[in-house]
């Protein structure tokens, strides 16, 4: 049976697994349904320590961003990776799959992970952000789409519907994650 627990909650109470799990992070715009998925797989952790901004993982990570732009956004001219710090991701346009709602909502998610080998933070959850840990089991990818089917129709505004669609791209982002950071554990 899956199991998904609140990411720092998890590291409090000592709970986060050291040989690799999944985190998702969502970040919401208060002002619209913009909304960004930071998607990032671990494996051969050091340490996890808290810092100044979040929680630092002195581990390999592979990232994967999924960008919700509402149609009356008034900045989608410009490419996701050079927009301003809350609303930008790693990609410019051709490296993203892009889904449109049939309300014109655009759904960016990136086609290939973006791999720190070092180390990398998640960010401190403010306001409606959450940041939550899936730990390896064996129905992960059943977890991960329900997941992101009510995440994307609930939070992030898009019609059911093209949520359950785009879903099966994200998925597909996600498994090839997935079977990176585990063939690069043995």
């Amino acid at each position: 049976m899956a199991v998904v627990k609140e990411l720092f909650s998890a590291y409090s109470n000592g709970e986060l697994p050291s040989h690799g799990g999944f985190i998702v992070s969502a970040f919401f715009d208060a002002n619209s349904t913009y909304t960004k998925y930071e998607v990032t797989a671990y494996n051969a952790v050091k340490d996890i320590y808290p810092s100044e901004d979040g929680l630092t993982f002195q581990a390999e990570g592979r990232k994967i961003f999924v960008l919700v732009e509402p149609n009356n956004y008034s900045s989608k001219h410009i490419e996701p990776a050079y927009r301003d710090a809350f609303h930008k991701i790693p990609y410019r346009y051709k490296e993203l799959e892009t889904y449109t709602s049939r309300r014109q909502d655009r759904i960016m998610i990136g086609k290939e992970p973006v791999i720190t080998y070092t180390s990398f933070t998640i960010v401190k959850s403010q306001g409606h952000n959450f940041s939550y840990i899936f730990y390896h089991t064996e129905d992960l990818l059943e977890a991960v789409q329900e997941f992101f089917e009510k995440s994307i129709w609930r939070d992030a505004g898009v019609p059911r519907v093209d949520a359950k669609n785009v879903t099966k791209t994200i998925l597909e982002s996600f498994n090839r994650v997935l079977e990176e950071t585990m063939s690069s554990d043995e």
